[in-house]
């Protein structure tokens, strides 16, 4: 943790964006109980092919990291920082997103389920996940800037993207034959994770999410927020920034639709034009997110925003361990059996004042209250955590 004032130089349209990214990714990270007879279609992901509010949250938040690469390592370069030590801290963070990744995936590290191991969480965690392609991501995308040219980096964002079609489409799938996108199993990306990682993915036996190969065009996702992060430093004033912003954005958005002709948005395969679609969302967001709140606008709307944006990865693994705790770790009594604090508040309370689904949703609103207050708190010290 560290302390920050409030009067640092940060972007508030992107602390903004951000936050209600991070915000969203709470919202439906946390229902009351999971599944389609409990969650409302819009917070859930698509089953394969498509693109809900749900499966624009995490790409928006790997285009805000590409976004903050600039302002973060463009002025250290500018102050004379050495570009050796800005690696180091690069490969430090990097390193960091990975093991906190995995020990979200293995946490609890124990469980005293019958059949199970003792340690079973620790010997199956899931090497992959939401942190690790972050990590992954800004990684490359920090390196990527700090020595190559722009020329490179574009070449770079739209050959990942463009190669990646290819990748998919064409290569047969050892075991399967011609690779078909429709199923989990006929594709490459799942063929990769299954052979590398073994039963150390989401889905075991068939693929994961975050798995290797669509790493690629994730990557270019980020770019894409580098891009939007250059443009926004080369342009000090405010209203060009915004509509240049909400240009490139637009042109994103139908660049995506049309290639969704060709092939069709899908989150768990990360196609290259859910990434540029998603892109688009972000980048228009952005634009929105600058027009708004930039230069003290709106500053009301826009601090519960700041708040979570400027601790957004706190807000994100305390909110997981916290979460699983009460689903998996403290109990209660009910009747003559045991259930867990999270379904116990559930049943007894939200259920028994709404239906199903509402009141799932009242639970993940409550839930991110409930963090806004801790928040809040640590926003007022000027504390922030930073790895």
């Amino acid at each position: 943790m560290t302390a920050v004032g409030q009067g640092s130089d940060r972007w508030v349209g992107l602390d903004a964006l951000r936050g209600a990214t991070i915000m969203a990714m709470i919202l439906v990270n946390n229902p009351g109980r999971w599944g389609s007879d409990w969650q409302l279609d819009p917070l859930r992901h698509a089953d394969w092919h498509g693109c809900t509010f749900t499966d624009l949250v995490f790409p928006t938040f790997l285009f805000c990291a590409g976004v903050a690469v600039v302002p973060a390592l463009g002025g250290k370069l500018e102050r004379g920082v050495p570009r050796r030590q800005l690696v180091s801290g690069v490969a430090a963070r990097v390193g960091k997103l990975l093991l906190i990744g995995m020990f979200l995936s293995a946490f609890p590290i124990v469980t005293f389920e019958s059949g199970r191991g003792l340690f079973a969480p620790l010997l199956e965690v899931r090497f992959p996940g939401v942190l690790q392609r972050i990590g992954v991501c800004y990684g490359v995308a920090a390196l990527l800037y700090l020595f190559c040219s722009v020329a490179v980096q574009r070449i770079t964002l739209w050959g990942a993207l463009l190669l990646y079609v290819p990748v998919i489409t064409w290569i047969p799938v050892p075991g399967f034959g011609p690779p078909d996108i429709s199923a989990p199993m006929g594709t490459l990306q799942g063929y990769l994770d299954r052979s590398v990682f073994g039963d150390h993915i989401w889905v075991k036996g068939q693929y994961d999410p975050e798995g290797l190969l669509s790493t690629l065009p994730a990557i270019a996702t980020c770019l894409l927020g580098v891009e939007a992060g250059r443009w926004m430093r080369q342009t000090p004033e405010v209203t060009e920034q915004a509509a240049g912003l909400m240009r490139r954005g637009l042109l994103l958005l139908a660049l995506g639709a049309m290639w969704s002709w060709l092939l069709p948005w899908n989150k768990y395969l990360w196609t290259s034009s859910y990434a540029v679609w998603t892109a688009g969302v972000a980048t228009a967001g952005l634009g929105l997110a600058v027009t708004s709140f930039d230069h003290g606008r709106m500053e009301r709307l826009a601090l519960p925003l700041r708040i979570y944006g400027t601790n957004a990865l706190l807000v994100f693994v305390g909110s997981a361990l916290v979460g699983r705790g009460i689903d998996t770790l403290v109990t209660v009594p009910l009747g003559e059996r045991e259930v867990s604090a999270k379904d116990w508040l559930f049943d007894s309370a939200l259920l028994r004042i709404a239906p199903p689904k509402i009141a799932s949703l009242l639970f993940a609103l409550l839930w991110v209250l409930a963090w806004f207050a801790v928040l809040r708190s640590l926003y007022r010290r000027g504390v922030i955590w930073r790895v």
